[in-house]
């Protein structure tokens, strides 16, 4: 059985009873205040960017836990210089790990890291594919993606300003076509506030794909 745990803004953790995957740990400071650094137990830990609240707690949890951080080259080498052990990636490029593979997408958006890049994450997991866009803008090749990548749940920020609103992630789903869509990065402050019940009903009435709005703290079952 494969769950993912909403830990509120844009971190979700993806497990099983062999493999568990953290994606962009915010945890201390963030406003949901759902679980500590030293609660949280995992044996990858994937970074989209270096802006803190996605980087975040990664180089604590995988100092504590032994996990290995997967991100780009600048990320995991920034995190490596402090005694984590990474797995540097880059645009473009899949790499098998025991759980299935990664690929690392392109995310429009700033890296927070100097000479770096925003990336998001396709992640097959156990038979299960999951589509982490990050921090990003819309842009044409997620059509690609869609086309490469048999996707199962796709994880989009909706929150504007800083990502894609609502308007534009309806319009990445058109081009992803997964088979659920699961909004992320909104409500976590006020400048980033959205109704994800408004962005579910335009994408099911228009696009025929569910929508799954995860209340932070909120597990789900995934189906492969």
């Amino acid at each position: 059985m494969t769950t993912l745990k909403f830990l509120g803004h844009a971190c979700f953790q993806l497990s099983n009873s062999r493999t568990t995957l953290l994606f962009d740990p915010f945890l201390t400071d963030n406003p949901h205040q759902l679980a500590q650094a030293d609660q949280i137990d995992c044996d990858y830990i994937l970074v989209s960017h270096g802006h803190s609240d996605h980087l975040g707690d990664a180089v604590a949890i995988a100092k504590r836990t032994g996990a290995t951080i997967i991100s780009t080259a600048e990320v995991a080498h920034h995190c490596s210089e402090q005694g984590c052990q990474a797995h540097a990636m880059h645009l473009g490029g899949k790499h098998a790990f025991d759980f299935g593979y990664v690929r690392v997408t392109l995310a429009f958006h700033g890296s927070g890291i100097p000479g770096g890049h925003a990336c998001g994450f396709v992640v097959h997991f156990h038979g299960t594919t999951v589509y982490f866009a990050g921090d990003t803008g819309l842009f044409g090749d997620m059509a690609l993606l869609g086309r490469l990548e048999k996707i199962d749940y796709a994880l989009l920020p909706i929150g504007d300003n800083y990502t894609m609103g609502p308007g534009d992630a309806v319009e990445a789903a058109a081009l992803l076509r997964p088979r659920v869509v699961i909004p992320m990065h909104y409500n976590t402050w006020p400048l980033i506030a959205q109704d994800p019940h408004a962005f579910k009903q335009e994408v099911e009435k228009r696009l025929d794909i569910p929508v799954l709005i995860q209340a932070p703290g909120e597990t789900l079952t995934l189906d492969s």
